[in-house]
């Protein structure tokens, strides 16, 4: 029992080792770099001297990277660890769990194929939790009667699928996921499990069998649209963005009737597709979520909501107990607004090609921010309080009670066909005019990454968050296999970030006497995820330029403004290399992640800051664009072997193939007239007075090895086009013969 008049936890929280040896470490490369800007500030060439814009300019970048810096120390000053206790969550409230309610949305049935939409959705069905206080809810904003088919499909299934996994205690439960699993091995030993198996296997393959070939047909055939009354909506169906509510319940939880095989109760599942117009603005996934958050509440009326994106299956049976250790506990679960875990993914190579695995963000800076006030709701794998997410603000006098409201739905006497004609309103385009919907009641409105201003305006009405990243992750889902997806998919949330950060949003502002400054920094490092571009840029091209004119930006080694130049660097490098093995991933993962880092901040944060400032000004709307899950079976090949995919002309590759070859003849130029014109001992001279100059530049070459093999080598589908590769010489041979000739 614990001390505290009998009170035993439902979670523990403990802090990270090692974090005075940290802070000691942090505050000495904090004096390098006070020290790089002394030398910057008093070191600076006179007006007509050579050198003195570029001095001017690497000034204000190492400025803007020391400022930076400091930002990301909130990430790590504080990490914090979460351990549940679900055992004790069973013996005190096992009869007394509230209900959840769990949305999936899609957008898109080509984007997001229907089978890896429903397997997820299956995957959340079978949670180990009271099938009569589950409810699971797909959005299609597509109003596909493909996605629709998909679900009925899969709501028949799910009669033979949650016996199974019950009775079995599988995971994961994802169908696909498991049935490879066992084909690499994770399969039970026991036979009757074996039987089982083959059968349940035989149904889910006959199932996609049906999907696929529907999906094909690019139709839904006569004679399975007559199979459910469903399909009469799409009768009257114009378009993906202009089409009435459709909404269906294919498994009614109030129904005597719907059980599985074992004669169990099976959760209520739901379709919708809320009204689109062309003259009304959607609001992108917030839109569709906060229509889920009403039609829910007349339906099942769950007090915790998990939200899912439809690539995001569940893992771990065991998450939504889990989080109910952190909202039941007596002393602090009132003060917890949501529950957050890390976004996994099952598709990551054994050394992060594309850098894709969120690792030091999954493994230490959401620990960080944890210890500070709590993660950012970031827009899938998180269990919110549905009166919270509805605008409830926080007091210590008024505790949430988990009254079981979801009982008081299921026992309306309406009929199924009622309920459904009667909450398509609440789906309308019209049903939130004049309202607070998205501004003080549901998800926000108004920027690409609406989850994370609708966490930040939560924990500044008061309430904190968690994050929990237990051994077997919660939800695993499907990285971006190519490089140009990767860009896009950072595009998209960097300029979202940003656009918070230039709006009412801006932590700084709107956190100011409500969340602590170390909050309000850590949630600006993402927001300045962007406008690190600026300085990238000016890093990546101006020294090398210069060293091509002979002119040094840097300390010699003999100097003693060397070593603190020297010292950040190695510090920076072999800390990030050390974080990243410590989270558990490779010397060449990290190496990798490192080319990633310099790959979107020269492309991806560029074009994100560009859209975001002309956003602001009004010159542009917002934008949603969707990552493609699906990929071309050659790709897939080469993603696997771990080559980096370049065959397209996207404008990024023409950026990034361009300061590529831009920094390969600056340093072969370089070193090959030092060679020939001073010799060796001149070489060496030269070496010393600018080995800043000639390290940074050949990192850059480094990194780039990849970008030269797919443009002078490589002769598959993955190869740098070769009008990308012609325009990025000539545009690079341009450049460096100004900065040589000009003045």
């Amino acid at each position: 029992m614990g001390s505290d008049g009998g009170y035993v936890p439902l979670f523990e929280t403990k802090r990270g080792k090692g974090l005075v040896v940290y802070r000691l470490f942090a505050a000495s490369v904090f004096v390098g770099i006070v020290l790089i800007w002394i030398y910057r500030a008093t070191h600076i060439p006179g007006p007509g001297e050579d050198g003195r814009l570029g001095w001017i300019g690497l000034l204000a970048a190492e400025l803007w990277f020391g400022f930076y810096w400091i930002l990301t120390q909130s990430h790590r000053w504080n990490l914090t660890y979460r351990r549940t206790f679900k055992d004790r969550l069973s013996q005190r409230f096992e009869s007394e769990l509230p209900a959840v309610d769990v949305f999936v949305c899609t957008a898109d049935p080509d984007m997001e194929p229907p089978m890896m939409v429903i397997n997820t959705v299956l995957s959340v069905m079978a949670y180990d939790c009271p099938p009569e206080k589950l409810s699971v809810y797909l959005s299609d904003d597509a109003g596909s009667d493909l996605t629709f088919y998909a679900l009925l499909e899969a709501s028949r299934f799910s009669k033979h699928w949650l016996p199974f996994c019950k009775k079995f205690g599988v995971e994961p439960r994802s169908p696909a996921a498991y049935f490879t699993a066992v084909h690499d091995g994770g399969g039970g030993d026991d036979n009757d499990q074996v039987s089982n198996l083959s059968s349940i296997k035989k149904l889910y393959e006959e199932m996609e069998d049906r999907i696929t070939t529907a999906a094909k047909l690019g139709r839904i055939p006569d004679n399975l649209r007559l199979e459910h009354k469903g399909f009469s909506q799409w009768n009257s169906f114009s378009s993906r963005e202009d089409h009435d509510t459709i909404l269906q319940i294919l498994i009614d939880g109030r129904d005597p009737n719907a059980k599985d095989i074992e004669g169990c109760v099976l959760p209520t599942l739901v379709y919708l597709a809320r009204e689109k117009r062309p003259h009304r603005h959607h609001n992108f996934k917030a839109g569709a979520m906060n229509a889920l958050i009403r039609v829910s509440s007349e339906l099942s009326n769950g007090e915790v909501i998990l939200n899912v994106d439809c690539d995001m299956y569940s893992n771990n049976s065991q998450s939504i107990r889990d989080a109910l250790c952190f909202f039941m506990d007596e002393k602090k679960g009132h003060e917890i607004a949501f529950v957050q875990y890390p976004q996994c993914f099952n598709n990551v190579t054994k050394n992060e090609v594309y850098g894709s695995s969120l690792r030091v963000i999954r493994e230490v800076e959401f620990h960080g921010i944890d210890g500070i006030g709590g993660p950012l709701y970031v827009g899938t794998g998180c269990f919110h309080r549905r009166e919270v997410l509805c605008g409830r603000k926080f007091s210590q006098e008024s505790r949430l009670e988990w009254k079981t409201c979801a009982n008081d739905r299921r026992n309306t006497k309406e009929s199924t066909n009622e309920l459904e004609e009667k909450l398509k309103g609440l789906a309308s385009c019209t049903y939130e005019d004049d309202t607070q919907w998205g501004k003080e009641m549901g998800l926000k409105y108004g920027c690409a990454v609406e989850d994370v201003i609708t966490g930040l305006s939560i924990q500044c009405r008061g309430w904190k968050s968690a994050y929990y990243n237990p051994a077997r992750k919660a939800f695993l889902g499907h990285a971006s296999t190519t490089l140009d997806l990767s860009l896009i998919q950072h595009k998209r949330w960097s300029e979202g970030d940003f656009q918070i950060f230039l709006s009412e949003y801006n932590p700084f502002r709107l956190g100011h006497g409500r969340i602590n400054l170390a909050l309000q920094m850590a949630y600006s490092v993402y927001c300045l995820w962007a406008p690190n571009c600026l300085a990238t840029l000016f890093y990546s091209v101006i020294p090398s330029l210069y060293l091509l004119r002979g002119t040094a930006l840097f300390p010699q080694v003999s100097s003693r403004w060397f070593w603190p130049f020297s010292y950040v660097i190695a510090a920076r490098y072999c800390f990030s290399l050390a974080e990243f093995l410590w989270s558990g991933g490779t010397v060449l993962g990290w190496w990798n992640t490192e080319r990633m880092w310099l790959y979107k901040r020269t492309t991806s944060y560029l074009f994100a800051t560009t859209d975001a400032i002309l956003r602001f000004l009004g010159l542009s709307e917002i934008s949603f664009v969707l990552t493609k899950k699906v990929t071309d079976p050659d790709v897939t090949r080469r993603y696997e072997q771990e080559m980096m995919e370049f065959g397209s002309d996207f404008a990024m590759f023409t950026i990034l193939a361009t300061l590529a070859m831009l920094n390969l003849i600056s340093l072969g130029s370089v070193m090959v007239k030092r060679l020939i014109t001073v010799g060796n001992f001149g070489f060496v001279l030269f070496c010393e007075a600018f080995a800043l100059q000639v390290l940074l530049c050949g990192a850059l070459v480094l990194v780039s090895l990849p970008l030269y093999a797919a443009a002078f080598v490589r002769q598959d589908g993955g190869k740098l086009p070769s009008s990308v590769t012609t325009k990025a010489i000539l545009v690079a041979v341009f450049v460096c013969t100004c900065s040589v000739l000009l003045p």
